[in-house]
């Protein structure tokens, strides 16, 4: 499986334990940026490795900013991505179970670099759920019909 991977100056703290923690999981990835600490804009990064995932180059994405929200705002822009903030190993297992996210979101300002793995770790850890879960997804998808347009 192929993760986008992409970031801001202040998610590039997380970039190298990002992308260390899910090579050491089996996964390949392809790096979208930012590449330094010099100022850039998130959105250009956040509609790469969205459009990636959407796309199906990739399986899923993770993108690294200040605090996780910019990204995931400007990532679900784009159809068919189910972008979620995670700053918190819970939230990492229940978007990947209940809301079947295919990009996660993480706040280098507010993460440091060992949370940062644990995070991505819970969320590969767990498996979608389906069921009553699908459903809600299903209705996201019908909304995404009727305003994406």
């Amino acid at each position: 499986m192929k993760i986008a991977i992409g970031c801001d100056a202040a998610g590039f703290t997380l970039k190298d334990t990002v992308i260390n923690c899910i090579t050491m999981l089996g996964y390949e990835y392809l790096d979208y940026g930012a590449y330094t600490e010099e100022s850039c804009d998130y959105p250009d990064f956040a509609l790469a490795v969205a459009e990636a995932v959407s796309g199906g180059k990739c399986a899923k994405g993770i993108l690294l900013c200040g605090t996780g929200i910019g990204m995931s705002i400007c990532a679900n822009k784009v159809k068919g991505i189910r972008a979620a903030v995670c700053n918190d190993e819970f939230s990492a297992k229940a978007t990947a179970s209940h809301n079947n996210s295919n990009i996660l979101c993480i706040g280098g300002r507010i993460v440091d670099k060992n949370l940062a793995e644990k995070i991505v770790r819970a969320w590969f850890s767990v498996p979608f759920e389906g069921g009553r879960h699908q459903r809600r997804i299903d209705k996201i998808t019908e909304a995404e019909a009727k305003y994406f347009k």
